[in-house]
């Protein structure tokens, strides 16, 4: 993991980030979007995360997560995740992306052809309920903010729909504040 200024705090909630490296935008194809979803849903249901709320963009995703051990459990989600969609983009000759992965890709990292994420994942940890509702408001309306749609709830890779009583696409751990 890449060296930073955040530091894990116990296990109590953060906000972490986790972007594709140079901001490549593929989590508009369904089949990489899932393999995110279904890897977070994994390790909530062998209660190795805890998910507060989540928001997938089209090149990151914010989530506000706690863990026993919350940076070993991104370090595996994004070694999972990686490894994954990278097999599929090979698996479906996709050269120019994986080039770009290529390109991308840290100096250091000489025991890997690609990289798919950026190093590290910036975990903040939420130290009140005001904290909490400001990176709650933060995710829920990132898609807002990038002009992708009017309304939070019309974001189907986000939490809002189940802070709304809605069904999410995952579940999430509701902290009403």
């Amino acid at each position: 993991m890449g060296r930073s200024r955040y530091h894990v705090l116990g296990t109590q909630p953060h906000f972490l980030t986790c972007t594709v490296i140079n901001w490549i935008p593929l989590f508009g194809k369904v089949e990489f979007t899932q393999i995110i979803l279904d890897s977070l849903n994994f390790l909530q249901c062998q209660q190795r995360l805890t998910l507060y709320g989540y928001v997938i963009m089209e090149n990151h995703l914010h989530l506000i997560a706690s863990a026993a051990s919350l940076s070993k459990e991104i370090a595996n989600f994004k070694s999972f995740t990686a490894r994954s969609i990278i097999d599929l983009l090979e698996k479906n000759n996709s050269n120019y992306i994986l080039n770009q992965l290529e390109l991308y890709k840290l100096k250091h990292k000489t025991r890997q052809e690609y990289q798919f994420w950026q190093e590290g994942f910036h975990p903040q940890a939420i130290l009140d309920e005001q904290m909490f509702r400001q990176k709650l408001d933060y995710i829920h309306n990132n898609p807002v903010r990038r002009g992708y749609v009017d309304d939070p709830a019309h974001w189907r890779y986000s939490s809002y729909r189940n802070y709304i009583g809605q069904l999410g696409l995952l579940q999430v751990e509701l902290i009403h504040v």
